[in-house]
């Protein structure tokens, strides 16, 4: 089964940036269509970022313009820059797959294997 495993997070001020890496462990496993989620305390997880492995990008509202998502396809890994952080943030990130709607819209899944730990980013004022 796929484990994706997530890096790159921290505590930063608002107004920073970090940036993300998510690659699968373990098996020779070919990252598709892929998103970044993020869930914070006591909410839903929720889908922030689509990439396909042609390139087509997409960002939930919440993000645009802030976040960056990308791919290095040879090294099976997919990146998220995150810039201008503000206090909502703050929650834990994941990589997993992820799908585009019919016009572009971020559609959670399909899901590969398990959820990986994430990576945990904390914004603060």
């Amino acid at each position: 089964q796929v484990q994706l495993v997530e890096s790159g997070g921290g505590l930063v001020q608002a107004g920073g940036s970090l940036s993300l890496s998510c690659a699968p462990s373990g098996s020779a496993f070919r990252l598709n269509t892929m998103g970044w989620y993020r869930q914070a305390p006591g909410k839903q997880r929720e889908l922030v970022a689509v990439i396909s492995r042609d390139g087509r990008i997409n960002y939930a509202d919440s993000v645009k313009g802030r976040f960056i998502i990308s791919r290095d396809n040879a090294k099976n890994t997919v990146y998220l820059q995150m810039n201008s952080l503000k206090l909502e943030d703050t929650a834990a990130y994941y990589c997993n797959g992820a799908s585009f709607g019919p016009t572009y819209e971020l559609i959670p899944g399909p899901i590969l294997g398990s959820w990986g730990q994430g990576t945990q980013v904390f914004v603060s004022s």
